[in-house]
């Protein structure tokens, strides 16, 4: 696909620093579910631009989300022959945002302006994934996704009115096991957070936690012996896509990536691919539940949090020794050039 991207137009009523927008521009991010991106084209947002997501027989395109016409937003409308074609004045639009054909003056030449502003499109791991920059940066690794030995779990998105950053952090953190998830897996009696190392790498960050903490739902905990210790690996792809991978009893591995999706400043929307070599043959209606639990118990505490923007000042908020991870993962994010003042 050709792309028309000019980094120094930023999105009308654009909730971040300009500095900021252009840091976070080059990375990928998920803005779809693959399968509902059909022979209709749907509306996505991304740091606050509008964009339209839609599919032809050469794949999925995406582009800002306008007719440069007269304004109707491209994803009102509808794919027909490999064109996005306009509702209000039916304008075709070819894959690389060309428009093709003005149907009331079929014979006129059409001017090189008449061409969207589109962006690169991958699909992988069940999304749809795009970069508003250029797509310099690799996708997030999550190979399981394609690997016969593992079952494929893709829950619904999550919306959030926070900011990705902090959702992130929430993510990554191992101390509020005890207290916010509680219900789910946790347990108050058990808030100790054992001594683990954080290690800097390529994409961001690893840190290996090694606990007594069960990863099964509480009326599943008896499945694994009294004294199993879990190991969880989180790996941080920056600025705001993480996987956890976790060790069970029987060589089993349960890996998920959290990817935060920027809608705006303040609002996320979170993708959850999920992988497992273990249980293939039972219902998946447990699963979802269970991360619909976890994610709701995350989002309450989230969604409270003040400021709302995570501080990358680090004096800004006091630390303890178990956030080694989310102080590691601060100063990642300064070390992409977001301001202290980051509104993300």
């Amino acid at each position: 696909m050709v792309s028309t991207i000019r980094s120094t137009v930023y999105p009308k009523d654009c909730t971040f620093a300009p500095s900021d927008w252009d840091a976070l521009a080059p990375f990928w991010y998920p803005i779809a579910f693959s399968r509902e991106v059909t022979d209709q084209p749907i509306a996505a947002k991304l740091l606050d631009q509008r964009l339209v997501v839609w599919r032809t027989s050469a794949g999925v395109s995406v582009a800002n989300d306008i007719c440069l016409h007269r304004g109707i937003p491209l994803s009102m409308g509808f794919v027909e022959g490999d064109h996005l074609i306009c509702k209000y004045h039916g304008f075709h639009y070819s894959t690389d945002g060309r428009c093709v054909l003005v149907p009331a003056d079929p014979d006129a030449s059409i001017p090189a302006k008449l061409c969207l502003k589109t962006y690169p499109a991958i699909e992988a791991y069940g999304l749809v994934w795009t970069s508003l920059g250029g797509g310099d940066h690799p996708l997030p690794d999550f190979h399981e996704w394609d690997d016969p030995e593992y079952q494929q779990i893709l829950p619904e998105a999550v919306d959030l009115n926070a900011a990705a950053g902090r959702q992130m952090e929430g993510f990554l953190d191992v101390a509020h096991f005890a207290w916010v998830h509680q219900k789910s897996f946790g347990d108050r009696s058990n808030p100790i957070v054992p001594h683990y190392e954080v290690t800097k790498t390529p994409t961001g960050l690893r840190a290996e936690y090694l606990s007594n903490v069960s990863n099964f739902p509480k009326a599943m905990q008896d499945r694994a012996p009294a004294d199993f210790q879990w190991m969880r690996i989180f790996e941080v792809f920056l600025p705001f896509t993480a996987r956890l991978t976790v060790l069970f009893p029987n060589e089993g591995r349960l890996c998920i990536l959290n990817a935060a999706s920027p809608v705006s400043a303040r609002k996320t929307r979170i993708f959850c691919p999920i992988c497992r070599n273990f249980d293939k043959e039972m219902s998946l209606e447990p699963v979802y539940e269970f991360n619909y639990q976890v994610f709701a118990e995350d989002q309450e505490v989230v969604e409270a949090q003040y400021p709302e923007d995570l501080p990358l000042e680090l004096r800004a908020e006091s630390h303890i020794r178990a956030d080694q991870t989310s102080i590691a993962y601060r100063k990642g994010l300064s070390a992409l050039g977001l301001g202290a003042t980051y509104t993300a």
